[in-house]
């Protein structure tokens, strides 16, 4: 299978149950196979991903002091800014040729998560930096929790499965710049090969070529969504919650051709995480003689407090 299917969200929201039941088919087969997915009718609008660009870029291309001030000691790089170089991947010494910047989740209703979760940073040189980015986190996850509840159908649970799970869930909103390549790279690449760490990733900014996924086969496989897709992909939290029904894939970003490398690379991924007290048990539905429970028992918090540790990201 070396094409990642699409399929349409306006499909699962529709009043029509075949229709909703031909997305959850689909989109259960897809990440039963691939690990992947391109989405249409999510809930960013044009304009609000053309404003996040815009704001994204101007603030990488702040001058490299000003960017610093907002790198935050002692966090894990959990909000604000990450420097270039800074995170590899599992297994990597090379730090991959990006640097990023980090919303998270926006705690109202809720004063004991309000204070487990650091503060977002807020840019002073860009007026509507932060108030963008928070608008695209939100429609994010907005459209994450559908794509859960599809998921939590085909996996025969209640529909509304993994909302209480989400609701102010330790989600990541991660805008990344590949600067220019000068030189050329030794060992590092844009983004290693890796698995995401989360429950599901919602990425913006998977247009042309540079995203690739392996497939069962071992084969690179590239994945280049339309401009109005979302690339959709479940990460090692979700995997393992359901024994490896639903495959957490590993995939990199791949260098651009000679001729490209005096180019940028903008992509925005949504890091879908529950609450750190969510339960990763495997799912007794997806245990049976052919598929014996693969997964000691973890919570989300202590799996990934043991996978930042991993990335280098917490000591």
């Amino acid at each position: 299978m070396n094409i990642i299917p699409s399929v349409n969200l306006k499909d699962f929201l529709s009043d029509d149950p075949a229709r909703k039941q031909k997305f959850v088919e689909a989109i259960g087969k897809a990440y039963e196979d691939i690990g992947f997915v391109a989405l249409k009718g999510h809930f960013l609008d044009e304009a609000l991903v053309d404003n996040l660009y815009k704001e994204i870029k101007s603030f990488f291309s702040l001058p490299t002091e000003t960017k610093q001030k907002y790198e935050i000691p002692g966090i894990g790089g959990q909000r604000g800014y990450v420097s270039f170089g800074k995170e590899s991947a599992k297994g990597k010494k090379e730090g991959d040729l990006k640097e990023f910047w980090h919303f998270g989740q926006y705690v109202d209703d809720n004063d004991a998560l309000k204070a487990e979760y650091p503060e977002n940073v807020t840019v002073n040189e860009l007026a509507d930096f932060n108030k963008i980015g928070k608008e695209a986190y939100q429609m994010l996850e907005k459209t994450a929790k559908y794509v859960l509840r599809a998921l939590a159908l085909h996996l025969d649970l209640e529909e509304t499965y993994f909302d209480n799970y989400i609701h102010n869930g330790n989600s990541i909103l991660r805008p990344i710049h590949y600067p220019p390549i000068t030189e050329e790279p030794k060992e590092a690449v844009r983004a290693a090969a890796h698995g995401d760490i989360n429950l599901i990733t919602l990425l913006m900014g998977a247009q042309g070529r540079g995203l690739q996924v392996q497939n069962h086969n071992g084969e690179w496989v590239d994945a280049i969504a339309e401009p109005d897709e979302l690339m959709i992909n479940v990460g090692d939290m979700l995997s393992r919650h359901t024994n490896n029904k639903l495959k957490s894939t590993i995939h990199r970003v791949i260098n651009p051709p000679k001729e490209l490398w005096g180019t940028s690379r903008y992509s925005i991924p949504f890091f879908m995480h529950p609450i750190s007290e969510m339960k990763l048990d495997v799912l007794e539905g997806c245990i049976d003689e052919n598929n014996p429970k693969q997964f000691d028992d973890i919570t989300a918090g202590e799996f990934l407090n043991e996978r930042l540790i991993e990335l280098g990201l917490k000591k």
